[in-house]
Parts: C-alpha cells; structure tokens; sequence
C-alpha cells in the first residue's frame, strides 16, 4: 500500500485529520481537497488542493495521479441546513466526484455513507448490511446519504472498484470542529444542556473507525457495505458515563419526549444566544427514538479487521483530548 497515492475528501473534518493523521503515521503520501475550512496541514506528505464537491474542474485536478479516493465530505444535517444545500453536497457534489474520479483513472473509490442510510426499524431486531437504503426518508439527511450510496454503489466495475462504508455515531479524540456529537460533550460539560431525553444511539470511536478505512484500502471487497457499529447506549447512560470520567460529578435529568419537542423553538433561540448548534431539533428527537438498538457489525469484522473498543475508553480519551486543547 506504500506505492498507492490515496486522495482524501472531508479531510479537515472529524474522521479526516484522524485518517490523514495516521495515513502520515504509516508514511503514506496523501492528497486533500480543502474547500473553506481554515486548518491547513503543514506536513511535505500532504498535497492540499483548493475546492469543492461542485466545483468540477477543482475535483479533476484533485483526483489526478489518484488510485484510491476515500470521499469523506458531507454535509450532517439534523435540519438546520437547507434541504437544496444539503442535497446538493452529498447527492450532486458526489456525483461530481465519482465521475472525475473516473476520468483520473482511480481504480478504487471508498464512499463514505452512514447508517442513517439504512431503514432501522424493526429497532429491536439485528439490522445488518442487508438492509434496504432509506431512499424514501422525511429526514433530508438520511435520504441524500441513501441516494448518494445508491448511485454510488451502481458505478462499481471491474476498473472502478466501489465500496461503501456506513459508520454509526461516531465520537473521538481530534475533533477539532467539532462534531455534532462533540458539541453536545461540550455544551453538556459547560452546564448548556439542561436536560436529555430518552432514547440513545449506537456510538463508535473515530479511531477504530479509520483503521477499518485504512484496511478497506485493500481488503474491502468491491461492491459490497461495511457497518462500522460499537454498542448501542442510552442518552443518559452516554452522559453519566462522560461525566464519570472527566473531573463533575453530574447527572443531567431526563424530560419525556413530548415535553422536548415543545421545547425545541426555545432550543434553537437559545442555541443561537450562545453562539452554538442547535442539539435538539425535531430531526434529531427522531433520530434518537428510531435508531436500531441491536446493530450487527461481523462482515465488517470478517473482511476488514474491524474492532471496536469499550466507550468508556473512548469516552476518557475524548475528554482528556477536549481539556487539553481547551474544549472543556
């Protein structure tokens, strides 16, 4: 894998500084594509091109000399971003990108989607790669990830190897931004959130999360979906267990379901007062009622080398990352 020039999308973002991070540990020679993010990478490994997923000629510059793409870039929406905006990102910017990526010749293309690509209901019975797409979602954000997997999935062929990789929530060290997630870690350790609600999610560490891409590099089979899953938590057992292991002894208490969607309008005036993103929204209280509670990740462990570790380990590493860089 030493020889192969791999170009990154999304790469500032959560997932992306972990992947190109440990690409550089591993010596490997990395393309990015920078659209308006401030960070830059000060690395003689790391080649930063200029663009976005709807700028055309800036994606064929990018994927020039290209083997593998691993596309990263999205937008995550819980409902505060426009459903045109949204959609053209993670459909038609994808698109864009698939198809300069064939014009440069690359010979393996890793997209990133999500599990909220997947229908999960029946919640309660183990949901795995055979799942239908979410094609028909209310939830903009899970229906332009659907989509985008679909067309996606349709370009595979013997010269254009596709592979889909549908990670749960994921949460980690480096988050820079920071995520949605490292947002409410944050906002809940700052005494912002005064409440949780019921309901919970399936988390994974960002971490296991790129070891697995960085094997798909090779192991991953063409045409086929990877679930990257750790174990499915509680919202409040999620929060207790944050605050067990950062130095505030709190439990935050939990409101019934209807009590929160009464309360999402003073949410978002509130969030907008302190200068955050809003964490509760009618999409979000959705998506921690529906997500599937038994999330089965054994292809991804059978072909790829995927491992996911215990969430209080990730869990005390994110907080210890987040005091010091002064998060928390």
């Amino acid at each position: 894998m030493n020889s192969l020039r791999i170009g990154i999308t999304g790469a500032t973002g959560h997932v992306g500084l972990n992947l190109v991070r440990e690409l550089c540990k591993l010596n490997r020679s990395v393309k990015v594509l920078i659209h308006k993010s401030t960070l830059s990478y000060k690395n003689s490994r790391i080649t930063e091109v200029k663009g976005s997923l709807l700028d055309e000629e800036s994606l064929i510059e990018f994927c020039k000399g290209l083997d593998v793409v691993i596309h990263l870039a999205a937008i995550i929406s819980i409902g505060q971003e426009s459903k045109k905006k949204v959609h053209q990102t993670n459909v038609l910017g994808t698109m864009n990108l698939v198809r300069a990526a064939k014009k440069g010749k690359v010979k393996r293309f890793i997209h990133f989607s999500t599990i909220h690509a997947l229908v999960q209901e029946p919640i309660d019975i183990q949901m795995n790669e055979s799942k239908e797409l979410a094609t028909n979602s209310k939830l903009n954000y899970e229906r332009t990830k659907a989509l985008s997997e679909q067309w996606v999935m349709k370009q595979n062929s013997p010269s254009f190897n596709v592979i889909s990789l549908n990670p749960t929530s994921i949460i980690g060290p480096e988050d820079h931004q920071p995520s949605l997630m490292g947002e409410f870690l944050i906002m809940a350790y700052r005494g912002k959130i005064p409440a949780i609600v019921p309901g919970g999610y399936n988390w994974v560490d960002v971490r296991d999360v790129v070891v697995a891409t960085i094997n798909c590099i090779e192991m991953g089979k063409p045409g086929n979906r990877y679930i990257l899953g750790g174990s499915w938590v509680s919202i409040k057992e999620f929060s207790d267990l944050f605050f067990l292991v950062s130095d505030k002894n709190k439990k935050l208490p939990v409101i019934p379901i209807w009590l929160a969607r009464i309360g999402i309008p003073f949410m978002g005036l509130y969030s907008i007062l302190i200068g955050s993103k809003p964490i509760y929204t009618r999409e979000s209280l959705l998506i921690i009622q529906s997500g599937n509670r038994k999330i089965s990740s054994d292809k991804a462990k059978a072909d790829i080398g995927f491992k996911s570790r215990p969430l209080n380990i990730t869990l005390h590493d994110t907080y210890t990352w987040m005091k010091q860089h002064k998060f928390i």
